[in-house]
């Protein structure tokens, strides 16, 4: 079943610069909800602090309707929220099959028996499922470090799914990608969103990946959220365009 996650009233500075004003969001159980703003608009700070990885000044953020506020990431990750990073998170040196299947140890809490043969034997099933389902079955054995950017960022969004998460955070899922790897990165997500019932909640700068997968938005202006909707109240807002220096989404 899927689970929402939100934030209420979030504030985050750093140093003289407020990077959150305020912000609330909700993001409703099973939809795919993208955060969209110009650079600088708190859009990383928010999926930071969804993700637990600092302290918030003021402010709260529930999974499920439970306050997750004071939790660590790490105990966020247990309780069902992943996050894949705009620059691909994975162990360089391990191959792309070893990548994955650590991700399965660590769900299982055997991370101390990750370079056993019995554990790297116990979780190949499901790894090989999961290298399947993400296009990367062939790359098995290859290194992680000789995979290309488009490779990597699925390898990575493999690992995260290892970890079994029911809130996926996906930042720039289709950052420094060709346009046939975005296409299928886009497709991708959308097969996992509906295959996993996960809720998705990502930021991405390419309006044609925003726009094909998200069924709602909000926009993020100088860390504060100027408005939420579908994709056609937002296509058509003027102050969103401005926002974009009078680019036309």
């Amino acid at each position: 079943m899927s689970i929402g996650i939100s934030i209420h009233g979030a504030v985050k500075t750093f140093g003289g610069t407020t990077a959150l004003d305020d912000v609330t969001l909700d993001v409703r159980p099973g939809e795919v909800h993208a955060v969209i703003g110009p650079n600088g608009a708190g859009k990383s700070t928010l999926f930071a602090a969804f993700a637990g990885e600092f302290k918030l000044d003021r402010g709260r953020v529930e999974l499920d309707g439970r306050d997750i506020t004071r939790q660590s990431a790490a105990r966020r990750v247990r309780l069902g929220v992943g996050r894949a990073f705009q620059v691909a998170s994975i162990f360089p040196a391990l191959t792309v099959a070893e990548n994955v299947s650590a991700g399965l140890i660590s769900a299982s809490r055997g991370t101390s028996h990750f370079w056993s043969s019995r554990g790297l034997r116990r979780v190949k099933p499901e790894a090989d499922r999961l290298l399947e389902s993400m296009r990367l079955s062939g790359l098995a054995d290859r290194p992680a470090r000789d995979l290309s950017q488009g490779d990597r960022k699925r390898l990575e969004i493999a690992v995260v799914l290892a970890l079994r998460p029911r809130v996926l955070l996906l930042d720039e899922p289709t950052a420094g990608m060709s346009p046939a790897e975005t296409d299928a990165t886009v497709q991708l997500v959308r097969d996992l969103w509906q295959e996993h019932q996960l809720t998705v909640l990502l930021t991405e700068h390419d309006m044609d990946v925003v726009f094909g997968l998200a069924q709602t938005l909000t926009v993020l202006h100088r860390g504060h959220v100027l408005c939420t909707g579908s994709p056609e109240e937002i296509r058509g807002r003027e102050d969103v365009a401005e926002v974009y220096l009078g680019g036309v989404l």
